[in-house]
């Protein structure tokens, strides 16, 4: 029987998968520069700005059980930037290769697109083939290498910045 696959929305009641798959990065890659998980808050903040069609949060969905999250949210905070997003995205590790990370991005472009965002920034810790090849597809190019910027496990990392025109 073939799996039910949808992007929808997240609610109140995704916010503790979201967490798990989240801190399952933090605990072991260096996906993300967080050090310890992240509090329950962080996710309510987020869920709460997503009222702002510029800022959605979304999951994917398979078989009711939501196996990844996306979310777009300010670039900076000084008023210029208004008009750039910058995008995240995780999935369950154990959901790679499957298309749903781009499910999420094209549903999460999409809605950038329609809200009027300029520009869509990804911010990938290095290396990391299977992410740059997600955003490559989804037409982000590499605009360039910040060298050691972040510290985990012992280790300096690099983060490659991605960019997506998504107006003229």
């Amino acid at each position: 029987m073939a799996s039910k696959v949808a992007v929808r929305e997240a609610h109140a009641d995704a916010l503790t998968a979201i967490a798990s798959i989240y801190d399952h990065y933090v605990a072991n890659t260096t996906a993300t520069f967080d050090l310890e998980p992240s509090p329950a808050s962080k996710w309510e903040a987020l869920l709460a700005a997503a009222d702002a069609p510029d800022m959605p949060l979304l999951v994917v969905v398979v078989d009711d059980v939501v196996r990844g999250f996306a979310y777009a949210g300010p670039y900076r905070a000084k008023p210029a930037y208004a008009w750039t997003r910058e995008t995240t995205i995780y999935l369950d590790p154990a959901e790679g290769g499957r298309g749903l990370g781009r499910m999420l991005y094209d549903d999460l472009l999409a809605r950038l697109r329609s809200a009027g965002v300029h520009l869509a920034v990804a911010v990938l810790a290095m290396p990391n083939e299977s992410s740059e090849r997600l955003h490559a597809a989804c037409g982000f190019t590499r605009a360039g290498v910040l060298p050691q910027v972040g510290r985990k496990f012992d280790a300096w990392i690099d983060t490659a910045i991605w960019t997506l025109p998504l107006t003229p």
